[in-house]
């Protein structure tokens, strides 16, 4: 019978630059030490990069939305004769932050949800609500929604009692048309939801807005309405 010889099979032998145990030692081994410290660096230079990536992602942007239930947007427009008040709700928002600082915002008002408040008889409420809603001022069926973007406000100064007081400059856009709106308000940044408090002066003939208005239409007397319209806000974020 033919013996087979089998061939021996050799150990693997280990890699000391994957593997270093006792018979690797960087102090006495000068060829593999250069090779083993680069690697322990570049290890440590990962982790290193990664903690700043997660406390930049942390610090740089937030963008807190706001609380719908919490926040107010009223108005007012006067006339020769008297004025009237209502509201309109936020339809969405938000604020961004950086590094804990207001850098920036956008607001939708839903114009379809105008209220007239000063009336309180049902049927002449509601005659002057179906006007606000019409083409003579907001047309609300083709404009569903006003904007207002702003970024960048400056801090203008710090009160103790009423908190820091901030100007702001942004586009508001009613039916369609963008202009510039600037104003001031006061601000409280908070982790637990901040709060912007203030008044904006809008000139409705800028958004093609001219129903009675004297820029337009002579000899109006006591039918005049004035350009000039108030919003008040309070809004919070969650």
């Amino acid at each position: 019978m033919a013996l087979k010889f089998w061939p021996i099979l050799k150990p693997l032998k280990k890699n000391k630059l994957d593997f270093p145990g006792e018979d690797f030692n960087p102090r006495l081994d000068n060829p593999l030490r250069k090779q083993y410290t680069m690697r322990k660096n570049k290890g440590a230079n990962i982790i290193l990069t990664f903690l700043m990536f997660v406390l930049m992602i942390q610090n740089v942007i937030a963008a807190p939305p706001i609380d719908l239930n919490k926040s107010t947007v009223e108005w007012v427009a006067t006339k020769v004769t008297g004025q009237h008040s209502g509201r309109v709700n936020l339809k969405e928002g938000s604020i961004t932050m950086e590094a804990g600082m207001l850098t920036g915002g956008r607001f939708v008002l839903d114009m379809t949800s105008i209220q007239v408040l000063d009336i309180k008889e049902e049927k002449w409420n509601t005659k002057l609500l179906n006007h606000l809603k019409n083409d003579d001022f907001f047309s609300v069926e083709k404009y569903p929604t006003a904007v207002f973007e702003f970024s960048s406000p400056s801090l203008i100064k710090t009160t103790e009692k009423k908190g820091p007081l901030y100007h702001f400059k942004g586009d508001l856009t009613i039916k369609g048309i963008s202009h510039v709106l600037e104003f001031d308000a006061l601000v409280d940044l908070k982790a637990s939801g901040s709060r912007a408090q203030g008044t904006i002066v809008v000139d409705r003939t800028k958004y093609d807005i001219r129903y009675r208005s004297e820029k337009f239409f002579e000899n109006l007397g006591d039918k005049t309405i004035h350009d000039e319209f108030t919003i008040t806000f309070d809004v919070v974020t969650k």
